[in-house]
């Protein structure tokens, strides 16, 4: 256990500590923590999978949105593809071991 003063310097210690990012079934903590770890993935801060636990299609009306915000040419096909995604934790613990993060130039 790590004690800590702030909530950014626990997500700074989980994302230094973590090989992966798994968000399952939660409210807006755990979206925020999602997102941001995508978000620090674009930008190639790091290169570890980021996932979701889709339990009872519970991620699936987020995921619509994703599809749309890549639809309408806000997120390139190759960021919406980071995001993982399985119903089953052994399914996506397997995408997770042959993630390849993409390369894309940063600002095109």
């Amino acid at each position: 256990m790590h004690v800590v003063d702030s909530m950014h310097a626990r997500k700074s210690m989980m994302a230094l500590l973590s090989d992966g990012f798994i968000a399952t079934p939660g409210g807006f903590g755990t979206l925020e923590e999602i997102i941001e770890s995508l978000t620090w993935a674009q930008l190639q801060f790091h290169e570890k999978p980021c996932g979701l636990l889709n339990v009872n299609g519970f991620f699936n009306h987020l995921l619509s949105f994703l599809d749309h915000a890549e639809t309408e040419g806000f997120l390139r096909p190759a960021h919406r593809a980071m995001l993982l995604v399985s119903k089953k934790p052994a399914d996506l613990l397997r995408c997770f071991e042959s993630y390849m993060p993409p390369t894309i130039e940063k600002w095109k």
